[in-house]
């Protein structure tokens, strides 16, 4: 996340308390509004943080890389949990628009039957679009959201 803590300890949370003196508000408002990527680089944009990891900044190439190994995690925790994959989908705003943290999260998941095709990856498209190998055994999509389509159908639903 931008701003939000990804998973921890939770003793994390009683050691900010009771060693540090936080009160829960505060660690609160530091696990929801001051950590992620925004902790580890001073900013929660990931445009940002991709043109600094590529002018040499350390801290925003670790979060880059936390960030793929993490969808990495969850891919393989997820493929586990469901006796294997017949899609990988990326959407949302870094799903649909960082081919880096595309190509990083697919990097070495072979194993499991996902190929990247490098070239179908770098290419934007506001469509939906397929961006695996044709030899991959899993599909690999790129889904564009509109969120704010959905919510003023539902607005609309609930309204008639």
């Amino acid at each position: 996340m931008g701003s939000r803590s990804g998973d921890i300890d939770h003793s994390v949370i009683f050691h900010l308390a009771e060693s540090l003196g936080y009160s829960l508000k505060e660690i609160k408002q530091l696990l929801n509004k001051k950590s992620g990527m925004l902790g580890l680089t001073g900013s929660s944009d990931l445009r940002d943080i991709q043109a600094k990891a590529e002018e040499g900044d350390k801290n925003c190439q670790l979060a880059i890389d936390m960030n793929a190994y993490r969808i990495k995690k969850y891919i393989g925790g997820y493929a586990a949990a469901m006796n294997g994959l017949d899609a990988l989908i990326f959407t949302a705003g870094i799903g649909e628009n960082s081919s880096l943290i595309r190509r990083l999260a697919c990097l070495d998941m072979d194993y499991l039957g996902i190929q990247l095709d490098r070239v179908k990856n770098e290419k934007h498209s506001n469509e939906l679009r397929e961006i695996n190998t044709d030899s991959s055994q899993v599909k690999i999509l790129v889904i564009p959201t509109n969120e704010e389509l959905e919510i003023a159908k539902q607005v609309l639903e609930l309204l008639s």
